[in-house]
């Protein structure tokens, strides 16, 4: 199999693993509470990549990262944005919004493209202009007929898209990146974590042994896809893996649709249709580029 093929391989499998395997667990979790699945998330995320760091002898390079305050000025930045993401997406998983999430990763590369030409100067043909307004028009289409800003959906969005622009500005490995972005929000997060110990609420514990390994895999869920997908990037180039990270919101509205039986109305799916529309015209902008 040539280095290419593998890279598509890879990001399908990172893709797919974040649409599908990373729903499912976290869903499936979602009975000890969103706060709880979160501080978990951080946590556990932070250790694997501890581990991982450790195994792959890179502590030398955190050591160079951290001497320069650019990048853990804006390390910090991306880690209160990737925060913020992974609490608004699980609080989505927890309260039967998944459709919602997803239509925040449908939106969330077209964002890039807006915020590419709005930070970095990158160009923009018609056809990626087409795909902001048609993004922008069915934002304020939902807001109307709802009366509701998608907030759900937009915070997703913007987070990670944000999220990408400050990742952007600095040189960073992706796995050393997000080992830093942890340890800067992990003592907020064993903060939280102590607090719902002293309310009495903590289901992570001795009394519950086989339900603590379970919430400790929310670290493995978090980092294997990234692996997987950046691993990818590297062998097949950033186009192909732009088309193929559309598997993740796709699997995701599926799920939400017709496994977990969300409320979808005509409404939502004409929103849903010109972001479609957006995504379509914004891939085969992508394809004729590659």
């Amino acid at each position: 199999m040539s280095s290419f093929n593998k890279g598509i391989l890879y990001i399908i499998i990172g893709s797919f693993w974040w649409g599908v395997i990373g729903v499912i667990y976290f869903r499936s979790m979602s009975f000890v509470g969103s706060i709880e699945l979160v501080l978990h998330r951080v946590i556990w995320t932070a250790v694997m990549l501890i581990l991982t760091t450790y195994y792959f002898s890179k502590w030398s390079q955190i050591k160079t990262l951290i001497k320069i305050k650019k990048n853990l000025l804006y390390l910090s930045i991306t880690g209160i944005l990737i925060f913020i993401n992974w609490s608004v997406w699980i609080y989505a998983v927890s309260t039967n919004q998944i459709v919602d999430a997803s239509f925040g990763y449908f939106i969330m590369p077209i964002l890039s493209v807006f915020f590419g030409y709005v930070f970095f100067n990158e160009l923009l043909n018609k056809r990626r202009v087409f795909s902001i307004v048609l993004t922008i028009f069915s934002i304020i289409y939902l807001f109307y007929f709802y009366n509701n800003i998608p907030w759900i959906g937009l915070t997703v969005g913007f987070s990670w898209a944000l999220y990408n622009v400050f990742r952007k500005k600095i040189n960073v490995d992706v796995d050393l990146g997000l080992l830093i972005e942890s340890l800067v929000i992990l003592p907020f997060a064993l903060i939280g974590f102590y607090l719902v110990y002293e309310t009495g609420n903590l289901d992570f514990g001795m009394k519950s042994i086989e339900l603590s390994l379970l919430l400790t895999i929310a670290g493995p869920m978090t980092v294997i896809p990234l692996f997987f997908f950046v691993k990818g990037v590297n062998l097949a180039g950033l186009g192909p893996s732009g088309m193929l990270f559309f598997i993740t919101p796709t699997f995701q509205f599926i799920l939400g649709l017709f496994l977990y039986n969300e409320p979808f109305d005509t409404y939502r799916l004409i929103g849903f249709i010109l972001i479609w529309v957006a995504v379509i015209i914004y891939i085969i902008d992508l394809y004729e580029k590659n």
